[in-house]
């Protein structure tokens, strides 16, 4: 494996207070449990978006943290 074979990803901006640099729209990672420790533990700016990790070598989606459902679509007001 390379030093690069995990990719945190997502659409929008990921934030996390466990990196030096918050707000990128992608990180990579050598270990597979830390990229999706990673990412379960980060939000997206704007927050409630999805984040991925990607193993780069096969493009596989590893781990998936689906957005999260807006408020004003839940039939639970």
């Amino acid at each position: 494996m390379t030093s690069a074979d995990f990719r945190v990803e997502s659409s929008h901006p990921i934030a996390t207070r466990l990196l030096p640099m918050s707000g990128s729209h992608q990180y990579f990672f050598s270990d597979r449990a830390l990229a999706v420790a990673m990412a379960a533990k980060s939000v997206t700016k704007p927050s409630g978006q999805e984040i991925r990790v990607v193993h780069v070598p096969t493009g596989e989606v590893v781990f998936r943290k689906p957005a999260s459902p807006r408020a004003e679509w839940s039939e639970d007001l």
